[in-house]
Protein backbone atom coordinates (compact mmCIF):
# COMPACT_ATOMS: atom_id res chain seq x y z
CA UNK A 1 0.00 0.00 0.00
CA UNK A 2 0.93 3.20 -0.17
CA UNK A 3 4.04 4.55 1.89
CA UNK A 4 3.20 8.48 2.60
CA UNK A 5 2.09 9.50 6.00
CA UNK A 6 -1.57 9.44 5.94
CA UNK A 7 -3.97 7.89 8.78
CA UNK A 8 -7.22 5.37 9.45
CA UNK A 9 -9.90 3.85 11.70
CA UNK A 10 -12.80 2.88 9.65
CA UNK A 11 -13.90 0.96 6.36
CA UNK A 12 -16.32 1.90 4.15
CA UNK A 13 -17.45 -0.43 2.14
CA UNK A 14 -19.55 -0.11 -1.15
CA UNK A 15 -20.73 -3.24 -3.01
CA UNK A 16 -22.79 -3.12 -5.91
CA UNK A 17 -25.06 -5.42 -7.39
CA UNK A 18 -22.50 -6.27 -9.78
CA UNK A 19 -20.28 -7.25 -7.25
CA UNK A 20 -17.49 -5.30 -7.89
CA UNK A 21 -15.07 -4.52 -4.57
CA UNK A 22 -14.95 -1.22 -3.39
CA UNK A 23 -13.04 -0.17 -0.89
CA UNK A 24 -12.15 3.16 1.55
CA UNK A 25 -10.25 3.47 4.26
CA UNK A 26 -10.27 6.35 6.49
CA UNK A 27 -7.06 7.23 8.16
CA UNK A 28 -6.01 7.88 11.40
CA UNK A 29 -2.58 5.93 11.30
CA UNK A 30 0.17 6.93 8.87
CA UNK A 31 -0.02 4.69 6.04
CA UNK A 32 4.06 3.97 5.96
CA UNK A 33 3.42 2.52 8.99
CA UNK A 34 1.57 -0.45 7.75
CA UNK A 35 3.91 -1.99 5.20
CA UNK A 36 5.06 1.28 3.57
CA UNK A 37 3.19 -1.81 2.97
CA UNK A 38 -19.06 -16.23 -17.78
CA UNK A 39 -20.52 -19.43 -18.76
CA UNK A 40 -22.73 -21.95 -16.82
CA UNK A 41 -21.40 -24.69 -14.19
CA UNK A 42 -20.12 -27.46 -15.83
CA UNK A 43 -19.92 -30.92 -14.35
CA UNK A 44 -17.31 -32.52 -12.15
CA UNK A 45 -13.88 -30.44 -11.14
CA UNK A 46 -15.25 -27.95 -14.12
CA UNK A 47 -16.47 -25.39 -11.18
CA UNK A 48 -12.68 -25.68 -9.30
CA UNK A 49 -11.11 -25.14 -12.62
CA UNK A 50 -12.71 -22.17 -13.96
CA UNK A 51 -12.77 -20.46 -10.21
CA UNK A 52 -9.25 -20.87 -10.45
CA UNK A 53 -8.36 -19.25 -13.78
CA UNK A 54 -8.53 -22.96 -15.74
CA UNK A 55 -6.59 -24.60 -13.39
CA UNK A 56 -6.92 -27.93 -11.78
CA UNK A 57 -5.13 -29.21 -8.76
CA UNK A 58 -2.72 -29.66 -10.69
CA UNK A 59 -1.43 -26.11 -11.56
CA UNK A 60 2.45 -25.63 -11.93
CA UNK A 61 4.72 -24.26 -8.84
CA UNK A 62 4.50 -20.75 -10.42
CA UNK A 63 1.09 -20.71 -10.27
CA UNK A 64 0.62 -21.87 -7.15
CA UNK A 65 3.03 -19.87 -5.50
CA UNK A 66 0.80 -16.87 -6.32
CA UNK A 67 -2.35 -18.62 -4.85
CA UNK A 68 -2.76 -17.87 -1.32
CA UNK A 69 -6.00 -17.71 0.60
CA UNK A 70 -6.52 -14.07 -0.33
CA UNK A 71 -6.95 -14.85 -4.31
CA UNK A 72 -8.65 -17.95 -3.43
CA UNK A 73 -11.10 -16.28 -1.12
CA UNK A 74 -11.53 -13.90 -4.13
CA UNK A 75 -11.97 -16.62 -6.67
CA UNK A 76 -14.65 -18.33 -4.64
CA UNK A 77 -16.62 -14.97 -3.84
CA UNK A 78 -16.72 -14.57 -7.67
CA UNK A 79 -18.21 -18.47 -8.11
CA UNK A 80 -20.65 -17.46 -5.39
CA UNK A 81 -21.41 -14.44 -7.01
CA UNK A 82 -22.01 -16.03 -10.52
CA UNK A 83 -24.32 -19.20 -9.18
CA UNK A 84 -26.42 -16.32 -7.85
CA UNK A 85 -27.19 -14.37 -10.28
CA UNK A 86 -27.44 -17.62 -12.60
CA UNK A 87 -30.42 -18.45 -9.14
CA UNK A 88 -31.64 -14.92 -10.61
CA UNK A 89 -31.14 -14.49 -7.13
CA UNK A 90 -30.39 -10.49 -5.44
CA UNK A 91 -28.24 -10.69 -2.43
CA UNK A 92 -30.99 -10.07 0.03
CA UNK A 93 -32.28 -12.99 -1.44
CA UNK A 94 -30.26 -15.38 -1.17
CA UNK A 95 -29.15 -14.68 2.36
CA UNK A 96 -32.68 -14.28 3.47
CA UNK A 97 -33.48 -16.91 6.59
CA UNK A 98 -29.98 -18.55 5.94
CA UNK A 99 -28.58 -17.45 9.28
CA UNK A 100 -26.31 -14.47 8.04
CA UNK A 101 -26.75 -11.01 6.59
CA UNK A 102 -26.76 -9.87 2.89
CA UNK A 103 -23.91 -7.70 4.07
CA UNK A 104 -22.16 -10.44 4.93
CA UNK A 105 -22.43 -12.12 2.03
CA UNK A 106 -21.68 -9.37 -0.03
CA UNK A 107 -17.99 -8.86 1.93
CA UNK A 108 -17.59 -12.51 0.67
CA UNK A 109 -18.41 -12.48 -2.86
CA UNK A 110 -15.84 -9.50 -2.74
CA UNK A 111 -13.33 -12.16 -0.81
CA UNK A 112 -13.26 -9.34 2.06
CA UNK A 113 -14.65 -12.25 4.39
CA UNK A 114 -14.10 -16.23 4.46
CA UNK A 115 -17.37 -18.12 5.08
CA UNK A 116 -15.81 -20.04 8.22
CA UNK A 117 -19.01 -22.89 8.67
CA UNK A 118 -18.95 -25.35 5.53
CA UNK A 119 -22.52 -25.92 6.24
CA UNK A 120 -23.73 -21.81 5.69
CA UNK A 121 -21.76 -22.98 2.32
CA UNK A 122 -23.67 -25.82 2.02
CA UNK A 123 -27.20 -23.77 2.56
CA UNK A 124 -25.98 -21.34 -0.45
CA UNK A 125 -24.71 -24.25 -2.47
CA UNK A 126 -28.52 -25.57 -2.20
CA UNK A 127 -30.72 -22.33 -3.06
CA UNK A 128 -28.18 -21.91 -6.28
CA UNK A 129 -29.41 -25.47 -7.11
CA UNK A 130 -26.14 -27.07 -7.31
CA UNK A 131 -27.05 -30.47 -7.16
CA UNK A 132 -24.28 -31.98 -8.84
CA UNK A 133 -21.71 -33.76 -5.90
CA UNK A 134 -18.63 -33.01 -7.89
CA UNK A 135 -19.38 -29.66 -8.72
CA UNK A 136 -20.61 -29.23 -4.83
CA UNK A 137 -16.94 -31.00 -4.00
CA UNK A 138 -15.27 -28.42 -6.19
CA UNK A 139 -16.42 -25.35 -4.17
CA UNK A 140 -16.17 -26.96 -0.90
CA UNK A 141 -12.92 -27.94 -1.47
CA UNK A 142 -12.04 -24.01 -2.65
CA UNK A 143 -13.68 -22.81 0.19
CA UNK A 144 -11.45 -25.07 2.37
CA UNK A 145 -8.26 -24.17 1.05
CA UNK A 146 -9.47 -20.25 1.33
CA UNK A 147 -9.53 -20.95 5.17
CA UNK A 148 -6.02 -21.43 5.16
CA UNK A 149 -3.79 -18.92 6.74
CA UNK A 150 -2.02 -16.30 5.39
CA UNK A 151 1.54 -15.54 5.61
CA UNK A 152 0.95 -12.46 7.41
CA UNK A 153 -1.46 -12.68 10.17
CA UNK A 154 1.20 -12.54 12.84
CA UNK A 155 1.21 -8.79 11.80
CA UNK A 156 -2.58 -8.51 12.18
CA UNK A 157 -2.77 -6.41 15.16
CA UNK A 158 0.24 -4.41 13.51
CA UNK A 159 -2.74 -3.42 10.65
CA UNK A 160 -5.32 -1.10 10.34
CA UNK A 161 -8.65 -2.45 8.83
CA UNK A 162 -8.48 -3.76 5.30
CA UNK A 163 -4.67 -3.38 5.00
CA UNK A 164 -4.25 -7.50 6.11
CA UNK A 165 -6.72 -8.36 2.26
CA UNK A 166 -4.31 -5.36 0.69
CA UNK A 167 -1.12 -6.97 1.80
CA UNK A 168 -2.65 -10.37 0.83
CA UNK A 169 -3.21 -9.58 -2.45
CA UNK A 170 -0.08 -7.89 -2.89
CA UNK A 171 1.35 -11.51 -2.52
CA UNK A 172 -1.07 -13.15 -4.81
CA UNK A 173 -1.05 -10.41 -7.75
CA UNK A 174 0.78 -11.70 -10.64
CA UNK A 175 2.27 -7.93 -11.44
CA UNK A 176 2.61 -4.43 -9.53
CA UNK A 177 2.69 -1.01 -11.94
CA UNK A 178 2.98 1.75 -9.37
CA UNK A 179 3.33 5.66 -9.17
CA UNK A 180 4.92 7.07 -6.23
CA UNK A 181 5.65 10.76 -6.29
CA UNK A 182 6.31 10.99 -2.41
CA UNK A 183 8.25 8.13 -0.99
CA UNK A 184 10.74 5.16 -2.33
CA UNK A 185 8.13 3.00 -3.08
CA UNK A 186 7.66 0.29 0.14
CA UNK A 187 8.92 -2.99 -1.77
CA UNK A 188 12.37 -0.79 -2.74
CA UNK A 189 12.90 0.26 0.33
CA UNK A 190 15.76 -1.02 2.59
CA UNK A 191 15.44 -1.48 5.80
CA UNK A 192 17.22 1.42 6.88
CA UNK A 193 14.84 3.93 4.72
CA UNK A 194 12.18 1.76 6.34
CA UNK A 195 13.09 2.50 9.88
CA UNK A 196 13.88 5.53 9.23
CA UNK A 197 10.45 6.32 7.88
CA UNK A 198 8.95 5.06 10.94
CA UNK A 199 10.98 6.41 13.83
CA UNK A 200 10.36 9.71 12.05
CA UNK A 201 6.62 9.44 12.87
CA UNK A 202 7.08 7.80 16.22
CA UNK A 203 6.78 10.98 18.54
CA UNK A 204 4.04 12.15 16.59
CA UNK A 205 1.51 9.08 16.31
CA UNK A 206 2.93 7.69 20.20
CA UNK A 207 3.64 4.52 18.34
CA UNK A 208 6.11 2.50 20.30
CA UNK A 209 9.31 0.90 19.49
CA UNK A 210 7.73 -3.03 18.98
CA UNK A 211 5.18 -1.16 16.48
CA UNK A 212 8.32 0.34 14.34
CA UNK A 213 9.77 -2.95 14.49
CA UNK A 214 7.23 -5.49 13.89
CA UNK A 215 6.35 -2.89 10.72
CA UNK A 216 9.80 -3.05 9.52
CA UNK A 217 9.87 -6.82 9.74
CA UNK A 218 6.75 -6.83 7.57
CA UNK A 219 8.04 -4.59 5.06
CA UNK A 220 11.33 -6.58 4.51
CA UNK A 221 9.17 -9.81 3.95
CA UNK A 222 6.79 -8.21 1.55
CA UNK A 223 9.83 -7.46 -0.36
CA UNK A 224 10.78 -11.04 -0.89
CA UNK A 225 7.55 -11.56 -3.42
CA UNK A 226 10.57 -9.85 -5.85
CA UNK A 227 13.27 -11.79 -5.05
CA UNK A 228 11.53 -14.95 -4.57
CA UNK A 229 12.44 -18.11 -6.72
CA UNK A 230 9.32 -19.11 -7.77
CA UNK A 231 7.30 -17.26 -9.35
CA UNK A 232 8.88 -13.26 -8.60
CA UNK A 233 6.58 -10.51 -9.18
CA UNK A 234 6.40 -8.67 -12.25
CA UNK A 235 7.08 -4.85 -10.47
CA UNK A 236 6.96 -1.59 -12.68
CA UNK A 237 7.50 1.57 -10.68
CA UNK A 238 7.83 4.96 -11.67
CA UNK A 239 9.20 7.44 -9.43
CA UNK A 240 8.95 11.13 -9.46
CA UNK A 241 12.75 12.50 -8.73
CA UNK A 242 11.14 14.58 -5.69
CA UNK A 243 10.50 10.77 -3.97
CA UNK A 244 14.14 10.70 -4.33
CA UNK A 245 15.27 14.00 -3.01
CA UNK A 246 13.24 13.83 -0.14
CA UNK A 247 15.68 13.26 2.91
CA UNK A 248 14.96 10.49 4.96
CA UNK A 249 17.57 9.18 7.65
CA UNK A 250 20.19 11.62 6.45
CA UNK A 251 22.95 11.14 3.47
CA UNK A 252 24.21 7.48 4.60
CA UNK A 253 20.54 6.26 4.88
CA UNK A 254 19.70 7.75 0.94
CA UNK A 255 22.95 6.82 -0.60
CA UNK A 256 22.28 3.00 0.41
CA UNK A 257 18.83 3.21 -1.04
CA UNK A 258 19.58 4.82 -4.19
CA UNK A 259 22.59 1.81 -4.40
CA UNK A 260 19.18 -0.57 -3.60
CA UNK A 261 17.27 0.30 -6.27
CA UNK A 262 19.56 0.46 -8.72
CA UNK A 263 20.53 -3.26 -7.59
CA UNK A 264 17.31 -4.20 -7.71
CA UNK A 265 16.53 -2.43 -11.11
CA UNK A 266 18.99 -4.74 -12.72
CA UNK A 267 16.55 -7.87 -11.98
CA UNK A 268 14.64 -8.91 -14.82
CA UNK A 269 11.51 -8.85 -13.38
CA UNK A 270 11.47 -5.39 -12.07
CA UNK A 271 11.38 -1.82 -13.75
CA UNK A 272 12.24 1.19 -12.44
CA UNK A 273 11.78 4.84 -14.27
CA UNK A 274 12.43 8.10 -13.01
CA UNK A 275 9.71 11.22 -13.55
CA UNK A 276 11.99 14.13 -13.83
CA UNK A 277 11.31 17.43 -11.96
CA UNK A 278 12.10 20.00 -14.93
CA UNK A 279 9.67 17.89 -17.03
CA UNK A 280 6.19 19.85 -18.03
CA UNK A 281 3.92 16.81 -18.23
CA UNK A 282 1.09 15.30 -16.66
CA UNK A 283 2.04 13.72 -13.53
CA UNK A 284 -0.51 12.18 -10.88
CA UNK A 285 -1.06 14.27 -8.14
CA UNK A 286 -1.72 10.44 -5.77
CA UNK A 287 0.16 7.53 -5.43
CA UNK A 288 -1.45 4.70 -6.92
CA UNK A 289 -0.84 0.76 -8.11
CA UNK A 290 -2.80 -1.72 -10.37
CA UNK A 291 -2.47 -4.96 -9.12
CA UNK A 292 -2.98 -7.99 -12.00
CA UNK A 293 -3.43 -11.69 -11.02
CA UNK A 294 -3.74 -14.62 -12.64
CA UNK A 295 -7.08 -15.25 -13.35
CA UNK A 296 -9.98 -15.68 -12.51
CA UNK A 297 -9.35 -12.71 -9.72
CA UNK A 298 -10.15 -9.39 -11.72
CA UNK A 299 -7.03 -6.75 -11.75
CA UNK A 300 -7.73 -3.99 -8.60
CA UNK A 301 -6.38 -0.48 -8.58
CA UNK A 302 -5.17 1.17 -5.11
CA UNK A 303 -4.95 4.64 -4.88
CA UNK A 304 -4.41 7.72 -2.22
CA UNK A 305 -6.35 10.56 -1.75
CA UNK A 306 -6.02 13.13 0.70
CA UNK A 307 -7.50 10.89 4.29
CA UNK A 308 -8.82 8.52 2.18
CA UNK A 309 -7.27 4.93 0.45
CA UNK A 310 -8.98 3.52 -2.21
CA UNK A 311 -9.52 -0.45 -3.31
CA UNK A 312 -11.66 -1.17 -6.72
CA UNK A 313 -12.29 -3.64 -8.86
CA UNK A 314 -14.22 -1.77 -11.29
CA UNK A 315 -13.17 -2.12 -14.43
CA UNK A 316 -13.53 1.59 -15.72
CA UNK A 317 -11.92 2.73 -12.80
CA UNK A 318 -8.80 0.30 -13.27
CA UNK A 319 -8.80 1.59 -16.88
CA UNK A 320 -8.43 5.01 -15.79
CA UNK A 321 -5.19 4.12 -13.54
CA UNK A 322 -3.50 1.83 -15.92
CA UNK A 323 -4.06 4.87 -18.44
CA UNK A 324 -2.27 7.47 -16.30
CA UNK A 325 0.51 5.06 -15.91
CA UNK A 326 1.04 4.89 -19.35
CA UNK A 327 1.08 8.37 -20.01
CA UNK A 328 4.14 9.06 -16.85
CA UNK A 329 5.81 5.71 -18.27
CA UNK A 330 5.72 7.50 -21.82
CA UNK A 331 7.50 10.42 -20.43
CA UNK A 332 9.65 9.35 -17.72
CA UNK A 333 13.77 8.58 -18.51
CA UNK A 334 13.90 4.89 -19.81
CA UNK A 335 14.66 2.12 -17.18
CA UNK A 336 18.48 2.23 -18.82
CA UNK A 337 18.71 5.85 -17.29
CA UNK A 338 18.25 5.13 -13.64
CA UNK A 339 20.87 4.18 -12.26
CA UNK A 340 22.97 7.06 -14.20
CA UNK A 341 20.14 9.36 -12.22
CA UNK A 342 20.71 7.80 -8.93
CA UNK A 343 24.51 7.97 -9.29
CA UNK A 344 23.87 11.67 -9.48
CA UNK A 345 21.89 12.16 -6.82
CA UNK A 346 24.09 10.34 -4.67
CA UNK A 347 26.77 12.99 -5.52
CA UNK A 348 24.63 15.54 -4.46
CA UNK A 349 24.49 14.65 -1.18
CA UNK A 350 27.89 13.30 -0.37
Amino acid sequence: MSDSARTTTVLHLRINLQGNLQTQENWNMPVHLHGLWKGGLGVGHSAHARAMGGHSFGEDAEVAARRGPTFRRRALGKELRRLREKADLTIQDAASGLGFSDTKLGRVETGHNSLPRVEDLEKLLDRYGVDDIDDRDSVLTLHRDSLSRDPYTPYRDTMPSGMPMYVGLESDAREVRTWQPMYVFGLLQTENYARAQFMAAKPVEETTTAFVENNVRLRMERKQLITREDGPLTLRVILDESALRRMIGGPGVMGEQYEEIERLSALDNVTIQVLPQKLVTFRADINFAVLDFDAPVDPIAQSDIPGTITVTDKPSEVWKYNRRFDAMRDEALGPSATAGFLHQLAREIE
